[in-house]
């Protein structure tokens, strides 16, 4: 191939690419201000003949979305915050403390990973149940607050910072907490920022968990909640259209806000 034809390619591929992408989301929002209808009548076509509110009004008008919306924050805001903090804390001791023991708590915690999620759950109601926190915040945050994907992308990262900033720190007189505080996680931002952005759009996204520790309507989340349209002969698709378009934007906006530093994250995290 000649070299005057290579961008010509790439760019073909990459507007392919971005095609396959967006062309879901467009038809997701398009599909959102659908009448059930224009929905049946066509149900590839991109933008609706009519557009119509009553999805997002139904949403609104038929759910207690606010309250909603509210569980959604809390519980994927103060569990990510949470996850980064705890995650951060054990990747820098595996990471950066020599122990007896640091590659097999390391091997321990990537062999966890292999460990479906549903696997647990069973055993976790059970013992939230005997706690009295079944449809609590703490039920929802505290069993979801600390992950070993985030301890394993924040250990390797750690792993490539220069030791020398840890002997410098120590000479000054800084302990552990200091050097983890005050030196690894602003040498950090760009890891953090990448496990911060996974952590919020898993735990936002996530059906399973608030779905099996709650039962009532008050401490359902978003996605949760929008099940309550499905119903066994009847499915109102317009308005779970309109509630995953409302649902995606807190996750397009965590996106953009740390996107520079998520980029970043993922080029440079790597095995070692």
């Amino acid at each position: 191939m000649s070299t005057s034809l290579r961008p010509i390619v790439r760019w073909t591929l990459l507007a392919v690419g971005a095609l396959i992408v967006l062309v879901p989301f467009v038809w997701m929002i398009g599909g959102s201000f659908r009448s059930e209808a224009d929905l049946f009548d066509n149900p590839a076509r991109l933008l609706p003949l009519s557009p119509t509110l009553h999805g997002y009004q139904s949403v609104w008008n038929d759910l207690p979305f606010a309250r909603m919306f509210l569980n959604s924050v809390v519980f994927a805001g103060v569990t990510t915050t949470l996850c980064v903090l705890f995650d951060s804390m054990c990747a820098y001791a595996l990471a950066r403390i020599p122990f007896r023991g640091a590659k097999l708590c390391f091997w321990l915690v990537i062999v966890t990973l292999m460990v479906p999620f549903q696997v647990t759950l069973i055993p976790v109601f059970i013992q939230l149940f005997d706690l009295g926190w079944l449809n609590t915040y703490q039920g929802l945050i505290i069993p979801r607050a600390t992950s070993a994907f985030g301890i394993f992308l924040l250990r390797q990262f750690f792993v490539s910072i220069p030791r020398e900033l840890d002997e410098a720190a120590r000479i000054d007189g800084a302990n552990h907490w200091q050097t983890y505080w005050r030196i690894i996680l602003p040498s950090a931002r760009p890891a953090l920022a990448t496990v911060a952005v996974l952590h919020f759009t898993n735990l936002w996204n996530d059906l399973l968990w608030p779905l099996t520790m709650t039962n009532t309507t008050d401490m359902l989340t978003l996605p949760a909640g929008l099940t309550l349209f499905a119903g066994q002969h009847v499915t109102d698709h317009a308005v779970l259209l309109a509630g995953a378009t409302i649902s995606l934007l807190p996750l397009a906006a965590a996106f953009a806000l740390a996107q520079r530093y998520f980029v970043a994250g993922v080029a440079t995290t790597g095995l070692k």
